[in-house]
């Protein structure tokens, strides 16, 4: 999880979003161009990180029923 920002608490770990460093190096790598991406990342990190959070959620209340 080197590229993601996240937090941990007693509830667990929640992730924040993007390293935008990180990101935006991968994205010149790949050879996208920065303009775009710095357009483009914070929209695709937002519905990442909400449907992460989400999906952890869900895996911690089944693991809870299951033990």
């Amino acid at each position: 999880m080197g590229q993601l920002r996240v937090a941990s608490s007693a509830d667990g770990t929640v992730v924040l979003g993007w390293d935008m460093t990180a990101a935006l190096a991968m994205a010149r790598a790949l050879g996208v161009n920065p303009l775009i991406a710095a357009e483009c990342l914070p929209v695709i990190e937002a519905v990442m990180v909400r449907k992460f959070n989400e999906q952890s959620t869900a895996d911690d209340r089944a693991s809870l029923s299951r033990g």
